[in-house]
């Protein structure tokens, strides 16, 4: 029977990917429509704690991602001048969380999770409208413009300004603006040798890491008005904002073109949803909470919404109670993090960095232990990667080398 159940996701992210690769796995029939013409995703890189590579384990994934970690050696947090304000290693992020931080390209990430559903289940340049959640007699229905869909299951991974999630609470106010904005590239930097650092500044940050590739992922952000963009283009942007910070951050933006630049502006979701489901529907991702990027769990917290949702199919309630505590924690913590590492305050700026550089030289454990709680989630039914009968692991913070780099807000 569990066969001929048919689910339907809407939209073809790393959220809606990975939930579709796990009910396959339990036997769904499932199809995955996509708005845009490719899967290649809009953006740059994804930072994938061990949390979220546990919850790949569980797709037979992990070790493979696993493998694709660059980072190694010291790293750490620095001021605009150069100056550390603290430092760890990937070997201390490694012993506390039970695994590696990951960096990768978010398209390698989508191509492994695409290849794991069965061919002809992504339909790309594949809108799709909710039109009813179905309840315990009736399925939900999907509109598309080759016709509708009835499915047992709909989930929702349309990602930040989710239609299905306005379809479902239309009540709730949606996402609100965070006060700043961000760029990204991905490219190489020919000659340029560092150590994988977040630097901030004044309402500022920047962070540059290495790829298993060989290619430099940067990333800054700043507070600005929503809705800005420059007057020129955006590598001119930064280079007004960061150009005189420390090396190697001169070296990436000379290596950088202007079309090489992303920015977006970042939006949360300020208040929680009541639920994550209604009828059977269950959103997944940005779509039920969408966070600011300062700790890195956008990415992560969508692939164990993703893992759990597949194991809680037959609850959706149980998927809810399972994942909303957790992730409006999370999230809230995120929003916290964001006004720490971008405030304006020269007076408060002094005591943070003051404060940070104490808690360094404290032990590198001190200002991790912060982020347990995070990555050190299991996925639910015991599953380990082959290697490991469960392993601990903690979350970790952007504010240490061990800490997780600065992820991507995409619209």
């Amino acid at each position: 029977m569990a066969q001929s159940r048919r689910a339907v996701v809407i939209g073809g992210g790393i959220g809606g990917l990975t939930a579709a690769a796990g009910l396959c796995r339990r036997g769904w029939r499932v199809t995955v429509l996509e708005r845009a013409r490719s899967l290649e995703p809009v953006g740059a890189a994804i930072s994938l704690a061990p949390n979220s590579l546990r919850a790949l384990d569980v797709l037979g994934l992990g070790d493979e991602i696993r493998g694709l970690a660059a980072w190694s050696g010291d790293g750490g947090l620095r001021t605009p001048s150069g100056r550390w304000l603290s430092r760890s290693s990937a070997d201390a992020a490694a012993e506390r969380f039970g695994g590696p931080l990951v960096l990768l390209h978010r398209a390698t990430l989508v191509e492994r999770l695409a290849a794991q559903l069965p061919p002809g289940a992504v339909r790309t340049d594949a809108a799709a409208t909710l039109a009813d959640s179905g309840d315990t007699d009736r399925p939900a229905r999907v509109t598309t413009a080759d016709g509708e869909l009835e499915a047992e299951l709909v989930v929702g991974g349309d990602g930040v300004r989710s239609a299905v999630r306005r379809a479902l609470f239309p009540g709730h106010p949606g996402t609100v603006y965070s006060g700043f904005t961000t760029w990204r590239v991905v490219i190489p930097v020919p000659g340029a040798e560092f150590a994988s650092h977040e630097t901030w500044g004044r309402g500022r940050i920047w962070g540059t890491h290495p790829l298993k590739d060989g290619r430099v992922y940067a990333y800054a952000a700043a507070m600005t008005p929503a809705g800005g963009h420059a007057p020129d283009d955006e590598k001119a942007e930064l280079l007004r904002r960061f150009g005189d910070w420390h090396d190697p951050i001169p070296a990436v933006l000379a290596a950088a073109r202007p079309d090489d630049v992303l920015r977006h502006d970042v939006h949360h979701i300020a208040e929680p949803l009541p639920a994550y489901h209604r009828g059977r529907v269950a959103l997944v991702g940005d779509a039920a909470h969408a966070m600011p990027p300062t700790l890195g769990q956008g990415g992560n917290q969508a692939i164990e919404d993703a893992i759990v949702l597949a194991h809680h199919c037959d609850d959706l309630p149980a998927y809810t109670a399972a994942r909303l505590p957790r992730t409006t924690a999370v999230a809230r913590k995120a929003v916290k993090v964001a006004r720490l590492n971008l405030m304006t305050s020269r007076a408060g700026i002094a005591v943070r960095d003051t404060a940070l550089a104490a808690l360094s030289k404290a032990g590198p454990a001190l200002f991790l232990r912060g982020f347990d709680g995070i990555a050190d989630w299991r996925p639910p039914g015991g599953t380990a990667r082959s290697s490991e009968v469960e392993s601990g692991g903690g979350r970790m913070l952007r504010a240490d080398p061990g800490r997780q780099p600065l992820e991507e807000s995409t619209p």
